[in-house]
């Protein structure tokens, strides 16, 4: 059944060029990886993120460029810190709200995001090139102003290719450009860490990889029921008598995924508890004492297990329901049913079924936004009892990857879809 879906869509010319034109895409994104900005410890570099958790997932950002301080080390972390901060004024602003939707709006929104990641993407390489210079491994050497501008310059420009390359992508529609970009670091950081455990593996780990194993299994299984699961409302349609002719009168329903969100939330509550550990490195040397003491705490608490653990569970399940806030319209939904002669048996149309739409959303929502947030601590609480830290990292790093495969081969099925309706 898989080999046959997969002829049928290598005989598709057109599926088949986007597709390797994708991968293609994808194959520049890990060769400009593995090319380093110069001046750096690299050996260093990499016992520093081995051992820093929060390091550790800025480098799952960046597919691995961070620790081999590539030129796009920072990854599409600065883009996505854009995207969130428009999607939030959207929330409060009214003109954005409005902007957010009409198709000309979104246009001059998206290309306020961009600008907007220019400043993030300087701010965080200087941030990360402080840090890595102040590091006590020396991993960076004691660089001239204008070498550290070359470098803040260099990293900015490659966020911005990444940026590009994401959109390029998206245009094709076999999936969101920036979950692949992020999709294709982790796969291609996938063999050296299992050659890593397997070099040091020994008879007393054994019970330890029998839990990583389990944990991964119950990761992946946990993202599918959750990605796929979702509640059916009922809709039936009037009949309607026109010249004669009688149409409607059908039953058919309203899917409601408990999931709507996908991977997103995931990758928010990522880039939002890196931030903070980021702008405290401007202040470590700051000259009022109290502000450089609270930028050192800053950086120590979110080193620590509990608060972290914390913190990562309550932004992925807020932004399960900030997501499903901006994505799902209960008033539109409510709006289109009645226009086209729908309603939800025993619900009056109108206002009456959108605060039904509503209440059933924050209902099944309630249950993904736990679920995924109990998925994305558990590797944590994992690590907590073995102390090893590739625990951390790989639980975080299957929920994108299980949730990017889903919404791609989704993508792919529509365009097949489509082209069995068109006679293709």
């Amino acid at each position: 059944m898989i080999i046959e879906k997969i002829r049928q869509i290598w005989k598709a010319r057109d599926l088949r060029n986007k597709i390797l034109f994708v991968l293609g895409m994808l194959v520049i994104f890990r060769l400009v990886a593995h090319i380093p900005v110069p001046g750096v410890d690299t050996a260093a570099l990499k016992q520093l993120f081995n051992s820093n958790q929060v390091l550790g997932l800025m480098d799952l950002f960046s597919g691995g460029g961070m620790s081999n301080f590539s030129i796009v080390m920072m990854g599409v972390g600065p883009y996505i810190t854009s995207s969130i901060i428009f999607q939030l004024l959207g929330m409060i602003v009214p003109k954005i709200e409005e902007m957010q939707k009409e198709e000309s709006g979104r246009q001059k929104i998206n290309m306020w995001t961009r600008w907007a990641t220019v400043p993030l993407a300087i701010m965080q390489a200087y941030a990360m090139i402080n840090l890595l210079e102040r590091s006590a491994r020396n991993i960076i050497i004691s660089v001239s102003s204008l070498d550290l501008v070359m470098m803040v310059m260099t990293v900015t420009v490659g966020t911005m290719f990444l940026m590009w390359l994401g959109e390029l992508i998206s245009e094709k529609k076999i999936g969101n450009g920036i979950s692949l970009i992020i999709f294709a670091g982790i796969i291609a950081a996938l063999p050296q860490v299992l050659s890593q455990i397997l070099l040091s593996f020994d008879k007393s780990q054994l019970f330890t990889l029998i839990g990583f194993v389990a944990i991964a299994i119950v990761t992946v299984v946990g993202v599918v029921i959750i990605n796929e699961g979702q509640r059916n409302i009922p809709v039936q349609y009037a009949r309607q008598i026109r010249g004669g002719r009688t149409s409607g009168g059908t039953n058919t329903h309203l899917p409601l995924r408990v999931n709507m969100a996908g991977v997103i939330p995931i990758i928010f509550a990522i880039s939002i508890i890196m931030f903070p550990s980021m702008v405290a490195q401007f202040f470590l040397s700051a000259k009022t004492v109290w502000i450089a003491n609270f930028s050192q705490w800053t950086i120590n608490i979110f080193q620590n297990q509990l608060f972290y653990g914390i913190i990562y569970f309550l932004l992925v399940f807020a932004f399960t329901y900030f997501y499903t806030e901006i994505v799902f319209h209960p008033d539109q939904i409510a709006e289109n049913l009645q226009k086209q002669g729908g309603f939800v048996p025993g619900i009056r149309p109108g206002r009456h079924t959108t605060e039904y739409l509503g209440s059933i959303t924050h209902k099944i929502i309630l249950v993904g936004a736990l679920f995924l947030g109990l998925i994305a601590v558990l590797p944590l609480v994992m690590r907590y009892f073995t102390g090893i830290q590739s625990l951390a990292i790989g639980g975080t790093s299957l929920l994108i990857v299980v949730s990017v495969v889903i919404d791609t081969v989704k993508q792919i099925q529509s365009q097949m879809t489509m082209r069995e309706y068109d006679g293709v």
